[in-house]
């Protein structure tokens, strides 16, 4: 089933966030062109594998926008396109004729979703992924973060604001316009820390003995019996109706990680080895 078949779109996105929500709405049947600078998109650069895959049934033109010619042919696409998504900041869409207040002249039945690394009043300032984790409290210094939280956060939102959009437009509402800040989608994940549930007092920060992480005997595992039937079966497992933490560290060190990964699926608990790279398990 492909529920937005023949839905046509057009994608200025690069980098990651485009190229993302792009693929998530091309899996939903979308027909979908992306037009590239001359120069390529940043990601297949800085990760060809990922590019590939993100573009897989995608039409990639290459034009410059900053051309007659290019934008002619962004305008030839546009008249049959029920959704453009964008990546640029205002001032630079602004400069290219294509502000939403220009577009819905032209294309009345089009659609937009611009992603944007701030909200207004705040959308012209630079940004990327480092920045918006940065800003709402979400690094550990000096290590880098292992997830490009806002980016894909971002994505998910865009695919998100296109199908309201779409389904607003098919419902009589008339075609409209959405933004997604990158800074916000990255706050969204932020919200669990700043409202104390993940902090070291909070429930999920290592409050719940329960629900942590514990050295096993070659590595680590994680631990999620939050619900009352995994618990019992954990504390059953430990001898104990309730185990400290202490208890349960002194219980999992006994076994290698993938061991107690094992037992956890044998016994219907949420335990898993701790993987420090994408290829490990």
């Amino acid at each position: 089933m492909h529920p937005l078949a023949n839905l046509r779109i057009v994608s200025l996105a690069g980098r990651l966030p485009g190229p993302l929500a792009l693929s998530r709405l091309v899996c939903l049947g979308a027909v979908a062109t992306k037009i590239e600078p001359v120069e390529g998109d940043a990601l297949q650069r800085a990760c060809p594998r990922w590019y590939e895959v993100l573009h897989r049934g995608i039409e990639v033109v290459v034009r410059d926008l900053k051309e007659a010619s290019g934008r002619a042919r962004l305008e030839d696409l546009l008249a049959s396109c029920d959704l453009l998504l964008t990546a640029t900041r205002p001032a630079g869409l602004a400069r290219l004729g294509l502000s939403w207040p220009e577009l819905h002249q032209r294309h009345s039945r089009l659609c937009q979703v611009a992603i944007v690394g701030h909200k207004a009043p705040n959308d012209e300032r630079a940004g990327h992924d480092l920045t918006y984790q940065a800003e709402c409290g979400l690094l550990d210094p000096p290590h880098l973060p292992r997830a490009l939280i806002a980016d894909v956060a971002g994505a998910h939102q865009a695919v998100a604001a296109a199908l309201a959009l779409v389904l607003a437009r098919e419902r009589g509402l008339g075609s409209g316009y959405a933004e997604v800040a990158l800074a916000a989608a990255a706050a969204d994940f932020a919200a669990p820390w700043h409202n104390g549930l993940t902090t070291p007092e909070g429930l999920l920060g290592g409050a719940l003995p329960g629900y942590n992480l514990y050295r096993a005997r070659d590595g680590w595992v994680a631990v999620a019996a939050l619900e009352p039937q995994f618990w019992q079966r954990l504390g059953q497992a430990v001898g104990c109706d309730s185990p400290s933490t202490e208890q349960l560290a002194a219980f999992f060190r006994s076994g290698t990680a993938s061991e107690w990964e094992a037992w956890g699926r044998e016994r219907d608990v949420p335990v898993a080895a701790v993987r420090f790279s994408a290829t490990e398990g």
